[in-house]
Order: C-alpha cells, then sequence, then structure tokens
C-alpha cells in the first residue's frame, strides 16, 4: 500500500509542477527537473517529435543545444525506444553499447541511461556511474512512463483549448482547486462545479466504480435537482458512462434525449439537457470512473476540447485516487490501533486471572499465553505506527527484546542484548508469524539459557538476500541437553517449529564455540 501512494504522490507533484508552466519550454524544463530529482539521474533530456525528427526541448546537461539540436527518428537509444515502445534500460558502458548516437563537441561522460518513451517523443535521463535496477526500479520507471503520457498529453490537450495563456491558467486553477483539499467529497464537489463554470456546462456529473458490484455509483453533481442527485448505479457496459467505462475512451452523444444507449430520457428532458461528452477518470492504466458533461443545446466537442476535459479527468483522478489512499491509511491506522487494544485487555484480563490461582504450573501456561499474546500486540502497534500492511522485521525484534528486559529480567540480573542487521520488510502475516517465533526463542534463551542469577548476552542478527530471509537468536548461556530435538521439545520449541513450517522454512538449533544459536531461514512475501 505504501508504493502505491508514493508513485501516486509523485505524479501528482508531476502533474502540478508542469501545470504551473505558463509555455511549452517551461513545462518541459520543469518536467526535466522534476525527474531528475525524482530518479537521482545526473543528466535528463526531453526530446519531442516535430515533422519527422525528434528535437531537444530540455536539457539539464546541454542547455546551450536546446532548439538547435535534431536527431533522426530510428537513431541511437531514442530511436531503439521510439520502435519498441517501452522503457530502454542500459545499467552500464552505455558508449559500447553500440545504440548510444553521440552528438559531436558534446563531453558524454554517462555510463549508464533510462530512455523513456511518452507518446510525443523520449525522455533519457543518464548516471555517470553504472546503474543497478532491481525490479522494483524498473517498475517505477515503466509506471511513470505511462503517467508521463497521460501528464504531457493533458498539458498539450489544454494549452490548446483557447491559447496557451488560458490553457496554462484552467489548468493550474484545476491543480489548485482539487490538491487543495484531502477529503473525497470536497475534491469531487470542486471538480463539477469547476468544469460547469470554466466550460459553461448545464450540469456535470461525476461517477465512481463500485468495484464490488461492477457499477458506476453517482457520487457528485452540480445539479440542484433531487431526482437527478438520486440517480441509480449503472451497471458496467451499460448506458454511455458504463460504455466509456469498459472501452476504457471517451465517447460523446448529440442528444441524450434520443440516444438509445442513454438511460434516463425523461430527467434528461426534464433538466434541459442535449448533448454530452463523458470520459473516464483514469489513474495509470486504471479506470476508477467517469465524468459526464451535458450542455443545454445540441452541439458537437471538438477535439480540443475532450482532450481539455481528458487532461482534467486525468488530473481529478490522480486527487480522488490519493484521497481514498488517505482514507484506507486511516482506517487502516485505526484498525491496527483497535486490535492492538483489545490484544492488551485480553493481556489486562489474563494477568487478573493469574493474580487469582495459587498454582504455579498455571501461572506459568498463563504467563506463556501473556507473552504471546502481547507479541502479536507488538506487530499491530508497529504495523499502526508504519506502513500498515508491511512492519519491519528488525523493529519487531527490537519491541520484543525490549518487552522482555521489562518483564523477565530481574533488576540483580546482567543479561545484555544486541540486536543487528537487516531490517526487512513483512507483510502483516509473516510479520506476526516471525513475531512469535522470535517470541519464544528471546524467552527460551533467557529462561533456559539462564536459569539463575548470572551473567550473559543474547543477540538477535537478521540478513537478508533478495527474498530470503535469515534469523538468528543466539545465547553463551546453559548448553543444550544431550540428545536435544526441537521437535519433541517443550511447547515453545514445537511452537517454533511448526511457524517455521508454516512459513514454508526450516528452523534449526546448534551450538558453536559455547553458544547456542537457534537459526530461521524462509522466504520473504512481496505482498499480502
Amino acid at each position: 500500500m505504501t508504493d502505491s501512494l508514493a508513485v501516486v504522490s509523485a505524479i501528482q507533484s508531476l502533474g502540478e509542477s508542469i501545470n504551473h508552466a505558463t509555455s511549452e519550454s517551461s513545462a518541459y524544463g520543469e518536467l526535466a527537473d522534476a525527474l531528475r530529482s525524482e530518479f537521482l539521474a545526473d543528466a535528463v533530456d526531453v526530446l519531442i517529435l516535430e515533422q519527422g525528427t525528434l528535437r531537444l526541448v530540455s536539457s539539464t546537461h546541454t542547455p546551450e543545444l536546446v532548439g538547435r539540436l535534431q536527431m533522426a527518428v530510428g537513431a541511437g537509444l531514442t530511436g531503439q525506444t521510439l520502435k519498441e515502445d517501452r522503457v530502454v534500460f542500459i545499467e552500464d558502458d552505455l558508449n559500447d553499447s553500440g545504440i548510444n548516437a553521440k552528438v559531436p563537441g558534446v563531453d558524454e561522460p554517462f555510463r549508464s541511461a533510462v530512455s523513456i518513451p511518452i507518446g510525443v517523443g523520449v525522455i533519457v535521463l543518464r548516471r555517470h556511474d553504472p546503474w543497478e535496477m532491481s525490479d522494483e526500479d524498473r517498475n517505477h520507471a515503466e509506471v511513470f512512463a505511462v503517467a508521463l503520457r497521460g501528464v504531457i498529453s493533458g498539458f498539450l490537450a489544454g494549452h490548446r483549448v483557447s491559447g496557451r495563456e488560458e490553457a496554462g491558467e484552467v489548468l493550474k486553477e484545476v491543480t489548485e482547486t482539487l490538491t487543495g483539499s484531502p477529503y473525497l467529497e470536497e475534491i469531487l464537489q470542486h471538480l463539477v462545479h469547476l468544469t460547469a463554470r470554466r466550460f459553461n456546462y448545464r450540469v456535470v456529473t461525476v461517477r465512481l466504480l463500485d468495484e464490488r458490484r461492477d457499477e458506476l455509483v453517482l457520487r457528485a453533481t452540480q445539479s440542484e435537482n433531487r431526482a437527478y442527485q438520486r440517480k441509480a448505479a449503472i451497471p458496467l457496459g451499460h448506458s454511455i458512462a458504463g460504455q466509456v467505462l469498459k472501452l476504457r475512451r471517451s465517447m460523446t452523444v448529440l442528444d441524450v434525449t434520443e440516444d438509445e444507449d442513454y438511460i434516463g430520457h425523461d430527467l434528461a428532458a426534464e433538466q434541459g439537457l442535449r448533448s454530452m461528452v463523458c470520459v473516464p477518470l483514469k489513474v495509470v492504466d486504471r479506470v476508477i470512473g467517469v465524468m459526464s458533461c451535458y450542455t443545454a443545446e445540441r452541439r458537437s466537442f471538438g477535439r480540443e476540447e475532450v482532450n481539455t476535459l481528458e487532461a482534467l479527468a486525468r488530473q481529478a483522478a490522480v486527487s480522488i485516487e490519493h484521497a481514498q489512499l488517505q482514507v484506507r491509511n486511516t482506517l487502516m491506522q485505526e484498525m491496527h490501533h483497535r486490535v492492538k487494544n483489545n490484544l492488551q485487555q485480553v493481556a489486562s484480563l489474563l494477568r487478573l486471572q493469574m493474580n487469582e490461582t495459587r498454582n504455579p504450573l498455571v501461572d506459568e501456561a498463563l504467563n506463556d499465553s501473556l507473552s504471546r499474546i502481547l507479541a502479536i500486540a507488538a506487530v499491530h502497534d508497529l504495523l499502526g505506527r508504519e506502513d500498515l500492511d508491511h512492519v519491519g522485521l528488525r523493529r519487531i525484534a527490537e519491541s520484543l527484546v525490549q518487552h522482555t528486559q521489562q518483564s523477565l529480567i530481574a533488576p540483580q540480573r546482567t543479561l545484555s542484548f544486541k540486536v543487528s542487521g537487516d531490517d526487512t520488510l513483512l507483510t502483516s502475516g509473516q510479520a506476526t508469524q516471525v513475531a512469535l517465533i522470535l517470541n519464544e526463542l528471546i524467552q527460551n534463551a533467557v529462561e533456559h539459557g539462564f536459569p539463575s542469577e548470572q551473567s550473559g548476552e543474547i543477540h538477535v542478527t537478521v540478513e537478508t538476500n533478495e527474498n530470503e530471509v535469515d534469523v538468528w537468536v543466539s545465547d553463551n548461556g546453559q548448553p543444550l541437553p544431550q540428545g536435544f530435538s526441537p521437535d519433541q521439545g517443550q511447547l515453545g520449541m514445537r511452537i517454533v517449529v511448526s511457524l517455521s513450517r508454516a512459513l514454508g522454512g526450516e528452523f534449526k538449533i546448534s551450538e558453536e564455540f559455547g553458544w547456542k544459536i537457534a537459526h530461521v531461514h524462509f522466504t520473504r512475501s512481496t505482498g499480502e
């Protein structure tokens, strides 16, 4: 959930930078600076297709060549990018790759590059050093490539509505209005009122997709007619709005009162609605809803008008998605907070029960259950404060060590703890399982490694190699009993074995150089 939010936020920020520009040249300059910062590139060039050639319109490395340098469409790295219409990655040896077309007389001390197609041209990002691209980095670049097409085409479309200055003002107003509120309902109301006022439409509506029911639900309109405000949901594929969402493209209707596919002829006639343009609300490659605009007279919609509405819709869709993600994050935080509180209440009840018993065996069993409940509560506490659906493994270990020191170590005992290694992120499901494993191993090390008031050390170490995770809990206390087997040990050790298998991993315990070493190996899940 955090990656999705970061990408949406970055794209939204990029759109704001471009839409504040008052000319195409300044927009491309803003774009180059923003991408250089986003991808930590040493140089960014923006080349636009014009009459069969690529013209350099912005460069952070050779600004003196802007407007002067032209390249053949099929030449070099940019040519391959256009031909294959995909992001091209060169991690090292750029000049020896055979596809880098050097500009005579220009020093290009670069070893790596990422070339991104943007529909109307190509953007090339370069670094002086090798550029090691993980799968996540490549996916990040490809998502941006799709988003850049929409952002740039939206700016160009809006820039031609009624002259460059007017378009810049329209998109600037959209950006400032829609990003001025974090609340979904306010964003939707701003959108319909702004669009109706700017384009002199009789009615503007926004419907969002309910994915559970495959329906488009009316969420906003500036019409004051109560019957219109209560319009029923539209099944996916039905009416004009349903077709737009299914086909993922804009549609126009000359007269909605006569169109056979339109649903609600009587209400449209009552409202005085005639022509309609319906545009999809897209976030990258997903359609989240539609915006429908109605006129009071029969007329056609020009290509430039439709392009501008599509640009507005793309900007609005990013703001809508951002607001929805914020709402989901808030709900997830509240959920994890409540689960943690409920688990702590259960722990309090167990403590009360322990105070009423006089049986050491019962007290020991209740205390073990108490520690396991608090281990799960610790995971939800971290989830509520960190990434909502992922939590750092090292943070889990530190939290459990702190709890052990506070609850199990008597003041006169001098046990020292050390947590080291990678803070690899785990999904909430794996985090809970690993927390229970670590809880058992740490407590086992305290209780069985140091049964008396002796001093010693307990280490927790985490290592990650891609998605392979290794966790060690080591102590220099009492040795293992002769012939010890984890499968035949006490309940806590059997829990460790069982949970390790549930993770699809393995558990081993051994002795080396006077240390007992419990080792858990498993493969990290990349998603819930």
